[in-house]
């Protein structure tokens, strides 16, 4: 018996570690918005239309990473009209930084539901920490696709004046909202 113990032991240490499970994000679902005020008026929306990344979880040892790409220059204002200022230097500057980026080496449990990712966020060429909310965490079978399918809501809030985005600030909000619903496919 204590040979059949002593082979198994054996075993499970020649045995390779379980990885985290990668999933690549799907950008016809995961759209980064965003709001601000507009000389107290009213809350303006935009949005981005393509986003790109990687998540990687294990909810077993409660760990994982984020590392999410968005396509500046696909800002979308919802009136065309506004698209151009947008991306001027004045806001988002496309030319010069064409990605908005995020990166996390650290999610935030509870229990086995994602709750939050604290990493970094790079807007115009600054990084600056940032923590993610999450809520809505969902991870099942993807009832068409027929492969384990993630998803979430995701909000943070940033002052665009500390990323050097402080045109018209007195006009334009300092505080920005941003609102992402995300979903990713398990490669």
């Amino acid at each position: 018996m204590s040979r059949a113990i002593a082979i198994l032991v054996a075993a499970l240490i020649a045995a390779p570690a379980v990885a985290a499970d990668s999933y690549t994000i799907d950008p016809s679902h995961t759209w980064p918005m965003f709001e601000v005020n507009h000389l107290g008026f009213s809350t303006q929306r935009g949005r981005f239309d393509k986003t790109n990344g990687k998540i990687t979880l294990d909810i077993a040892a409660r760990k994982g990473s984020v590392d999410i790409t968005i396509d500046a220059n696909s800002l979308d204002m919802g009136f065309a009209r506004w698209d151009a200022p947008m991306k001027s230097p004045d806001f988002f500057d496309v030319q010069q930084y064409p990605t908005i980026h995020f990166t996390s080496d650290k999610l935030l449990f509870d229990g086995d539901k994602v709750v939050g990712a604290e990493g970094n966020f790079t807007l115009l060429g600054t990084t600056r920490p940032l923590t993610l909310t999450v809520s809505n965490f969902n991870c099942a079978p993807h009832p068409i696709l027929r492969k384990m399918h993630c998803g979430a809501d995701i909000t943070a809030t940033i002052l665009r004046s500390q990323y050097g985005m402080s045109r018209y600030i007195t006009m334009v909000g300092d505080e920005i909202k941003l609102i992402v619903p995300v979903e990713a496919d398990k490669d």
